[in-house]
């Protein structure tokens, strides 16, 4: 019954009044929520589908919550799935796409009467527009009333079916772009939600991966937390290795999207620039950059891939990152060649000009303020005949007026980044103006800016005057070099200066913007430059005509000039010298208060920092102009006008009388700064000296202590050595007594074989006498051995008794004297301190009270006893270098003594180590003798008992005799015994 009356609604068209689009969609809406038949459902999900685009908002109001139902309810079915996606993204999309070729979609659809299509609605394009994203946003407002359907439609993107995936993307990239925060918000709190969206990059099918790429792009807009969360998820390395697979710069359209990607990752990220940095992926980047010889073929497509390249460099090496990260990019880009192959480019012929002027800006950020970058490039030529060097090309380049604009500015810009923070750069850009350098034979850099200064070009006289200020940037030796620059003007006639070259065509009345920049470079110049403002005020026209255009009333294009003049005159005033005696600061002062008025003068001044193009010009350092016309202000300008306004504010509205008591107290000051700056040297040279002196007492205490564990050493050494001698010495005495009492047996049964028994008499006698002389070596080494032990205990004694006892106690007391005198020296330099502070209050008061001798009077005598105090503390400091020399001799001696015990003990190590090795060889001697008296002994006995056998007598004289014999030598052995022990 129910699939019956779908084919009827689906089917062809009956005979009556036929149904709206709105009641189709409701009864495709209805069969979607009420059919029980997975099929029924699919059906009528395709049919939506293929109406959602010409009535988007009738589906969209009726069948939003059905389809995401159906996503969340039938999981099983791919295809309903991508029926639904598909519907969901035609109704909130905004993007005009192209007709698919759908015939089953449009088989499924039912006919629609053309009185029901929004038709002849008479609208215009804009409005239709207008009315297409208002019904996007209104229909992502819907699906986005409930945060778990971008939960759920991120688990549907983990599906792996094409059918699912693909239309997932592109919905989760429809509400981004219309809902770009809320939708962030969602996926950033989601679990995995980020990682699942990196896994789109993997996908074998290419489809989805750029359209995955099309999705991050609008996931990391303005989203630093996401962008980190990417960025850690590998996608540098990913998007890297798609655009090597893609062919890098001569790649596609995924080449450009993965480039676009990147610049969303680490623009103003630090983080994330970080990480890309350290991760060595700058390295990777300069293959990017190898173009081939031949450059005819540049497609529309490389050259977007290149310009987003030099913009991916630029990101890392921008001026509004911190100095630090910069700095270290700038480093890394020149130490793996990029920057070599950035100035290829940058030379090689054939290249377009967007791109050659892109690369001129990138080179630029990347040896901004970086010295070893712009030593480089200083060093690059240009492949000409003969080489010239880079920098010479493009300022051709920048005073040519038929270059390109941008292009003028790039190279300009480029000049900037050169000099900024280079002052060698600075010196060899003024060097090449300066008569002692000049080479008729080439052109230089010099020759090229005083060209395009005095040229017909307002443009090329603004960028050279720009140009040449930068290279007197915060450099007072080069605004006094560029003072000896003269310039020929015409045949016959004296040189004059290019000082007054420049402030005769700013007289001349050319155009404004020749002039804006004339008085941006006069103005970087002389400030902060006594030299070169005397030399400006020489000129006896300059300050009339200085006056004479701040005073006139003209037009509104004059007023900046008329701002410039003002600012130019007070620097006059802020940093003059008084050296000409027609044009010191007060007669300055008093010709403004004259001619012009403090308050017009202040008021003119003030215009130059409310012009909109001042403003515009402050926010960055790269020249940017939309047109030749508005190239007015320099950004390194901006900051000293910034810094120049008050100041000259507050000097033109001094009086005399407060200007002499300001000079008054600015003398006072300085000379009792002076005063005090040379008391805390000299307080602070003898602090270091008094430090000198307690780091080398307690370097004296520190060896003392050293040489005394090392004489008790040396003692417990010694004490080791004798009880090692004694045990030998009681060992041989054993050995001794034994060797004795076997002689004795021997002798006793050798009754019948005398000629042998004699034989064994005389090796024993020669055993004894060599014995006897052993025992003398002995008894010489013990006296050796005490005689040092003696010296030794008598060193360590005198090390004891003099270092230890009263050296060691007068070191304390010299340590304890020293931290003493420094507590009451730093309680001196506070008392100085107190007292400098009290001066400058005193001199603070003398500003507004006139009446102040007696203080003055006050601080001489402070002066006076300071330096008694200085000098007392001169003599106590040279006390104290006698003590601690005095220290140094008395270490000097316990360092002899010291030297003396440690050779002692060598030698006594050196005799006992020979005595042991005599001793062992002794033993082995007896140990040999007594084995062989064994032997005799046996057949002595053996013969006796044989005499006995035979009834033989044996002799008992003999026996006594040999009794006695073995008894004396029993004495013998215990009278050596007694003498050992004695000793």
């Amino acid at each position: 019954m129910t699939m019956n009356f779908f084919r009827g609604v689906m089917g062809g068209q009956p005979a009556g009044p036929q149904p709206t689009g709105a009641e189709t969609i409701h009864k495709l809406c209805d069969r979607v929520a009420s059919s029980t038949l997975l099929e029924d459902r699919r059906d009528a999900v395709r049919a939506l589908k293929s109406l959602s685009k010409k009535y988007r908002l009738e589906v969209g109001t009726q069948a939003m919550d059905h389809l995401v139902h159906i996503l969340q309810t039938d999981r099983s079915d791919s295809e309903i799935l991508g029926y639904a996606l598909d519907t969901l993204y035609n109704i909130i999309c905004n993007d005009e796409e192209e007709e698919q070729d759908e015939s089953e979609d449009m088989a499924a659809a039912p006919p629609i009467p053309v009185s029901g299509k929004h038709k002849n609605v008479p609208v215009s394009d804009e409005n239709a527009q207008k009315q297409e994203e208002d019904l996007g946003v209104l229909f992502t407002d819907k699906f986005l009333g409930d945060s778990e359907n971008v939960t759920l439609l991120l688990t549907l993107l983990e599906e792996f079916d094409f059918h699912v995936r693909w239309p997932g993307v592109k919905l989760l990239t429809a509400l981004l772009k219309n809902q770009c925060n809320q939708v962030q918000g969602v996926i950033l709190v989601s679990p995995m939600g980020v990682s699942r969206l990196m896994d789109l990059l993997a996908d074998s099918r290419e489809v989805i991966r750029n359209d995955g790429l099309l999705l991050l792009q609008q996931l990391t807009k303005g989203n630093a937390a996401i962008q980190k969360i990417v960025a850690f998820e590998n996608a540098f390395e990913r998007l890297l290795d798609i655009i090597t697979e893609e062919g890098s710069s001569d790649g596609g359209i995924v080449v450009e999207d993965c480039l676009l990607l990147l610049v969303n990752l680490l623009k103003n990220n630090s983080s994330n620039q970080n990480f890309f940095k350290e991760g060595s992926y700058i390295q990777r980047m300069k293959p990017w950059f190898e173009v081939g010889d031949d450059n005819s073929g540049w497609s529309a497509q490389k050259v977007t891939n290149l310009h987003l390249m030099l913009q991916l460099v630029r990101v890392m090496v921008s001026p509004v990152n911190s100095p630090g990260a910069t700095s270290s990019c700038q480093k890394s880009m020149y130490q793996c060649g990029l920057l070599q192959q950035l100035c290829t480019i940058l030379m090689a012929t054939g290249v377009p000009a967007d791109i050659l002027t892109e690369t001129i800006n990138t080179v630029s950020e990347v040896i901004r303020g970086s010295q070893i970058n712009q030593d480089y490039f200083a060093s690059v030529k240009a492949p000409s005949n003969p080489p010239r060097p880079a920098i010479v090309v493009l300022l051709m380049s920048m005073v040519n007026e038929r270059q390109p604009f941008v292009l003028r500015c790039a190279v300009l810009y480029c000049f900037q980044c050169f000099l900024y923070k280079n002052q060698k750069g600075q010196g060899e850009i003024v060097a090449t103006l300066l008569p002692s350098t000049i080479d008729a034979n080439s052109i230089s850099a010099g020759q090229l800016l005083c060209g395009g200064l005095f040229s017909a070009d307002s443009l090329s006289n603004w960028c050279a005057a720009v140009a040449l200020a930068h290279a007197l940037q915060d450099n007072l030796t080069q605004k006094e070099q560029l003072l000896r620059v003269q310039l020929a003007t015409s045949l016959g006639k004296p040189p004059v200066s290019l000082l007054q070259q420049c402030t005769n065509i700013l007289s001349q009345g050319s155009k404004v913007q020749t002039r804006v920049g004339l008085l941006m470079l006069l103005c970087t110049w002389i400030s902060n430059c006594p030299i070169a403002v005397t030399h400006f005020l020489h000129n006896q026209e300059n300050v009339p005509f200085l006056t004479g255009q701040i005073s006139e009333n003209l037009g509104e294009d004059e007023r900046l000039v008329q701002g410039l003049c003002a600012l130019l005159l007070g620097i006059c005033i802020y940093y003059n010298d008084n050296s000409l005696e027609n044009y010191t600061k007060e007669k300055l002062k008093q010709l403004i208060e004259k001619r012009i008025g403090k308050e017009n003068f202040v008021e003119k001044l003030g215009f130059v920092t409310k012009h909109e193009l001042y403003s515009r010009a402050a926010q960055k350092p790269q020249p940017v102009f939309p047109s030749p016309e508005q190239m007015l202000f320099d950004h390194e300008f901006t900051k000293l006008v910034k810094e120049l306004e008050g100041v000259i504010t507050k000097a033109v509205h001094k009086t005399s009388e407060e200007e002499k008591k300001e000079e008054e107290v600015k003398k006072t000051l300085e000379q009792h700064d002076s005063i005090v700056i040379q008391y805390k040297d000299l307080i602070r040279d003898q602090d270091t000296q008094i430090q000198e002196l307690r780091e080398q007492v307690s370097t004296l205490s520190l060896n003392s202590e050293q040489m005394q564990n090392q004489i008790t050493q040396q003692q417990s050494q010694i004490q080791q050595h004798k009880d090692q001698y004694n045990i030998l010495k009681l060992k041989l005495g054993k050995d001794s007594q034994g060797l004795s009492s076997s002689q004795g047996e021997g002798a006793h049964v050798n009754g019948l074989h005398s000629e042998e028994l004699s034989q064994l008499r005389e090796e024993v006698e020669e055993l004894r006498r060599q014995h006897t002389l052993q025992h003398t070596q002995l008894s010489d080494k013990d006296s050796l051995i005490n005689t040092l032990r003696c010296g030794a205990a008598a060193a360590a004694q005198t090390a004891e008794g003099g270092a230890g006892g009263s050296d060691n106690t007068e070191l304390l007391g010299e340590v304890e004297s020293l931290r003493s005198r420094v507590q009451a020296q730093c309680a001196e330099i506070s008392q100085l301190q107190t007292e400098r502070l009290e001066l400058i209050r005193r001199a603070e008061a003398v500003s507004s009270d006139p009446a102040s001798s007696s203080e003055s009077s006050a601080d001489t005598v402070t002066v006076s006893e300071l330096e008694s105090r200085l000098a007392a503390q001169t003599t106590e400091a040279e006390r104290l270098k006698e003590e601690c020399r005095g220290l140094r001799e008395g270490h000097a001696g316990l360092e002899q003594q010291l030297a003396s015990a440690q050779s002692t003990v060598a030698i006594e190590q050196t005799e006992k180590t020979k005595l042991q090795q005599e001793v062992q060889e002794s033993k082995k001697e007896q140990d040999d003798l007594l084995m062989l008296l064994a032997d005799q002994d046996q057949k002595i006995l053996n013969l006796k008992q044989r005499l006995r056998d035979l009834g033989e007598t044996i002799d008992e004289d003999e026996d006594e005799l040999d009794a006695r014999d073995q008894f004396g030598e029993d004495d013998d052995d215990d009278d050596d015994e007694d003498e050992d022990n004695n000793d």
